[in-house]
């Protein structure tokens, strides 16, 4: 399913604040279990947000969330790996206001 060129900056924007914030989380958390510098974050941030500005279908969100679907390792995230999942996950998103 393609995405409109009307949503589709409020998606991105979503997608961005909630993967960076997962991201976040997850950086925090393993900072202890790993060597993992300001760099590296740096330039994960960077391929997420270009990962994201590239997406033209939902089908390319979920390929997404499967990608960096270590983020997801909360009970409730485990749905958003099928495309139906994926469609929830956005709609949950935009309903809470994630965009800008």
């Amino acid at each position: 399913m393609k995405i409109s060129i009307t949503n589709k900056q409020a998606i991105h924007d979503a997608l961005i604040t909630d993967l960076q914030r997962r991201l976040f989380k997850q950086y925090n958390e393993r900072t202890s279990e790993f060597i993992v510098t300001d760099e590296d974050y740096d330039q994960q941030q960077t391929l997420l947000v270009d990962r994201i500005l590239h997406l033209e279908t939902l089908a390319d969100v979920n390929d997404v969330l499967i990608e960096y679907g270590d983020l997801f390792m909360d009970y409730d995230s485990i749905n958003v790996f099928t495309l139906e999942g994926t469609m929830n996950y956005m709609f949950k998103l935009l309903k809470n206001g994630f965009h800008n």
